[in-house]
């Protein structure tokens, strides 16, 4: 029996990446225009980083032990740029399911037509969860337009995730290649988290400006999470990890943004960060291991 065709063991595992992009198609198209990749490689200081393919993630994340969620971001209705296929992202992880675990992204404008989506895909395709990225997709979570969405996913049990804060996506362009910071304020996902109540959610990264606001949501709300994705440790605000310390340490969950920044730079910097003994894999596997339904506690 191959790796690639083994179900995932989660004791094994050193750790679960929650935040990955598939960035390119088998096809080579890519999820998100030039001009867009380009300003989000000169922000991460990622100039001429490799797109790889699911399965070259795969391989990355075997290597390492660990495993990786993995997810793509739909925001035809604002960029015009057509998206990367959820089928592929779901077929490709479900060939490395040893190591990967498939989110898709739906964009909320798709309205009947994405909640159809959104369900078919959890049903046929096992995906676990659906990345938002406010911002790239251009809507307010609040906007009631999404709302059908959102009920499809918590009926489904499936996890949203949110991207919050200012993106590199767009940085440096001009106008930000249209793209609105507004929209990634945490404080618009409290309105999803009452509305929505058994909707499990994550926080996408340190929301910068907004890290107080996300702090407060997560520990208000049962049910959000945060991920600590798109930023070295080494820059986490002091309030960030004095909440993963103590009243988050059940909620904060290791991500990293790979492909622009690498789980070994991630990790790396993670060991220096001031965490207690009994916290760390808490953030580093046993958080999601629960989140994402991949252990029974």
């Amino acid at each position: 029996m191959t790796a690639m065709s083994t179900a995932m063991n989660v004791d094994e595992l050193t750790a679960i990446d929650v935040h990955t992009h598939a960035e390119i198609s088998k096809d080579g198209h890519g999820s998100l225009s030039p001009e867009l990749f380009g300003a989000s490689e000169e922000y991460f200081k990622a100039h001429g980083h490799r797109q790889p393919t699911i399965a070259e993630m795969a391989a990355y994340y075997r290597e390492r032990k660990m495993a990786a969620v993995v997810f793509t971001v739909d925001a035809e209705h604002a960029t015009g740029w057509p998206r990367i296929s959820n089928e592929e992202v779901a077929e490709s992880c479900a060939e490395h399911a040893d190591v990967l675990i498939p989110f898709a992204s739906v964009d909320p404008w798709k309205g009947k037509a994405g909640v159809r989506e959104a369900r078919r895909l959890v049903e046929r395709y096992g995906v676990k969860g659906f990345k938002f990225h406010p911002s790239i997709q251009g809507f307010a979570p609040d906007d009631p337009m999404a709302y059908p969405l959102y009920e499809a996913i918590e009926e489904l049990g499936a996890i949203a995730l949110f991207h919050t804060g200012q993106t590199g996506i767009g940085a440096g362009v001009p106008g930000g290649g249209g793209i609105r910071l507004k929209y990634s304020n945490p404080m618009l996902v409290d309105d999803v988290a009452v509305d929505f109540p058994e909707l499990r959610i994550i926080l996408a990264h340190p929301s910068f400006p907004w890290q107080d606001e996300a702090l407060a949501v997560a520990t208000h709300k049962p049910y959000v999470h945060i991920d600590l994705s798109g930023w070295s440790p080494k820059y986490f605000p002091p309030q960030l990890v004095r909440y993963a310390n103590s009243l988050l340490k059940d909620k904060v969950l290791f991500g990293s943004d790979y492909p622009v920044i690498t789980p070994d730079r991630w990790l790396a910097d993670f060991e220096r960060l001031e965490i207690r003994p009994e916290v760390r894999p808490k953030i580093l596997k046993d958080n999601a291991a629960r989140l994402l339904g991949l252990t029974k506690d």
